[in-house]
Parts: structure tokens; C-alpha cells; sequence
């Protein structure tokens, strides 16, 4: 950075020790070193000399003197995370607060990382430190192929509660699909026992009456495009690896893109169509570790999905994104 310049102190940031703000937007810039500049006078609040632990209020002004730390417009620059992908992740922030952050995760971006993958969101989960010391956390997954709805916990505390939602099943997640076909009939139950194999970066779940592990999905069809396509809400009451995609195939009625557990039966022959996998994670309710309270989030569609919708006529509304009732 050359130059002096003027930063005002946000709503988020109110109540932060100086220090801390400038190691948060400044990771760079040592403690001895900010020291000095304190003392000599360079960094000022509101145009008064500061002290590295005093508090800050929204709306005061920092000076910052020269330094040869570049700072973000919306936080730092953490490091092993470029600007482009820091910038990328926290354009994908649907909530966040104290203790949660909600992101929409797109298809194609894997959860973590492989054999054969390098960029995931667990890689860029720096950027999304904010005002937080400790990196934020993934306490569930989704299929690098499945958009949609995911919570990661801000601190350790959040993690552990969250954690325990999610291996308890209390957590209510709720996925929209477009199958090729209609399920017959429109609403149900599917039991079909899973099992998993393939190495890595080659995974792949199967049908397995024998062995397999017991997975349960609840669907229903919200609307259809005669019987060609259907737009389904899908409500998985397990969490097995590939789960709806494998059940949707299961009783005749894959998931549209989906060419690995549907074959050519997963597509169908129209330009406005994309041959991608139409699964999306469009609700998430779980108890909010700062409250207790059920705290609901919900992602918009994905681009292709959107295109698909407005092809076929399918037509969203907030009343249908309750359609199971709870026991």
C-alpha cells in the first residue's frame, strides 16, 4: 500500500480492540511493529493518538501510515488464500452471524480435498475468518455435484453443537430435484439398503438388499412437466454417501444430469437443458447454537437449475417448502 489512508470502523467490527482490528485486516503487520507506529503517533482514531487496546466504535476512522500490507476491501487476505478465491467464497455468504455462517455452495466446488482435487471450500475457509480468531469450521457435507445450503460453525463451541445435530438426523434438510420421469406414485417413502465402494476420487454407492447399510428418503412431487420431467422435494432421513441420487435411479426415475447412477436415462435431448446434475440443498433447519431456537436457511437455485424451471414452467413458491409434516 502507498500512501496514508482513512478506514471507517463497521457495525461488525464495534467493540474490537485496535490491535485485534489491525490483525485481522493487517495479518502482516507484527506486534512490535504496530507498537511503534502507536507510540510515534501514525495510527490515530478520529484523528487522536490510540492505544493498541482500546475499543473501537462504529463509524470512528483509523489512520493507517504506509505499510506493505494490502488489505482487502472486505477483510484480509489470509494466507494461502488469493483474492480472487477470498472474494469468491464470501460472495457465496447467504447468513452469518456470531456463531454460523450459511454459504451457498455451487456444483463442481468439492467440500474437501483429494487425491486429484486441490481447490475446495475447506481450503478457503480463511477468508472467511471475518472477526473470528478461529477458522470457521465444516460440520456436514454435500456432493461436490449438489448445490445448495451449508453451515459452518465460527468457533469450537458452535462446531460441537452442530456436530451433534447432525449425527443425531435433527437436522431438517430439505433437496429439490428434477427427475427424468415421474415417480409413481407422487409421494412416498424410499427403502433401499446402500452400501459404497471405489478408491479414490472414484466413489460410488449401490443398491445391496444383503449387506447394505439402511437408508431412508422421503419425496414428493411438487409439479411436472406431463410425464416427462418432475420437480421433486426430497427429504433423506439417513446420510449415506450418493443417497437421493441412487434412490431416485432406484425406482425409475433419475435425476436429471445425473449420468452415473442414471445413464442416457438421465438426460433428455433439448438445448435449453444443461447436462448437468439437477440435486440442490435448498433448505436447512437445524437449532441454532446461539439460541437454541430452529433457525432456518435457504439457497436460491443454481443458474442451470433456474433455466431448467423456467423451461418447463415450474414455478417456486414459499408454501411449498414445507410439504412433510413433523411428527
Amino acid at each position: 500500500m502507498s500512501g496514508v489512508q482513512t478506514r471507517s470502523v463497521s457495525d461488525r467490527d464495534a467493540d474490537m480492540r485496535l490491535d485485534r482490528w489491525f490483525h485481522q485486516y493487517f495479518p502482516g503487520l507484527g506486534f512490535g511493529r504496530l507498537q511503534k507506529l502507536l507510540r510515534t503517533g501514525q495510527i490515530r482514531v478520529d484523528g487522536r493518538r490510540a492505544k493498541a487496546g482500546q475499543r473501537l466504535n462504529a463509524g470512528q476512522n483509523i489512520r493507517i501510515p504506509p505499510l506493505n500490507d494490502r488489505p482487502s476491501a472486505d477483510g484480509p487476505e489470509r494466507p494461502g488464500v488469493s483474492a480472487k478465491d477470498a472474494a469468491f467464497v464470501r460472495g457465496l455468504v447467504l447468513h452469518m452471524d456470531d456463531d454460523v455462517i450459511a454459504v451457498n455452495k455451487p456444483a463442481g466446488l468439492a467440500v474437501q480435498g483429494g487425491t486429484r482435487t486441490t481447490r475446495h471450500l475447506d481450503g478457503l475457509l480463511d477468508a472467511l475468518r471475518f472477526d473470528q480468531e478461529e477458522r470457521p469450521r465444516l460440520v456436514h457435507r454435500l456432493d461436490r455435484d449438489t448445490s445448495g445450503v451449508m453451515l459452518l460453525a465460527r468457533h469450537r463451541v458452535a462446531a460441537n453443537q452442530l456436530g451433534q445435530v447432525f449425527r443425531s438426523r435433527n437436522a431438517r434438510k430439505l433437496y429439490w430435484a428434477v427427475t427424468v420421469g415421474v415417480p409413481a406414485p407422487e409421494q412416498g417413502t424410499i427403502k433401499i439398503p446402500l452400501s459404497k465402494g471405489g478408491g479414490a476420487g472414484r466413489e460410488r454407492a449401490f443398491q445391496d438388499a444383503k449387506a447394505g447399510k439402511r437408508a431412508i428418503t422421503l419425496f414428493k412431487v411438487l409439479d411436472k412437466a406431463g410425464t416427462k420431467v418432475a420437480w421433486l422435494v426430497l427429504w433423506p432421513q439417513t446420510g449415506r454417501t450418493h443417497q437421493l441420487r441412487v434412490h431416485m435411479a432406484g425406482i425409475g426415475t433419475p435425476i436429471l444430469g445425473d449420468g452415473k447412477y442414471g445413464g442416457q436415462n438421465a438426460f433428455v435431448d433439448h438445448p435449453e437443458i444443461e447436462r448437468q446434475l439437477h440435486l440442490h440443498a435448498r433448505e436447512l433447519v437445524v437449532p441454532h447454537p446461539g439460541t437454541g431456537r430452529d433457525f432456518r436457511f435457504v439457497a436460491p437455485l443454481p443458474a442451470h437449475m433456474e433455466q431448467t424451471f423456467a423451461h418447463y414452467g415450474f414455478e417456486p413458491a414459499e408454501g411449498l417448502m414445507d410439504p412433510f409434516p413433523r411428527d
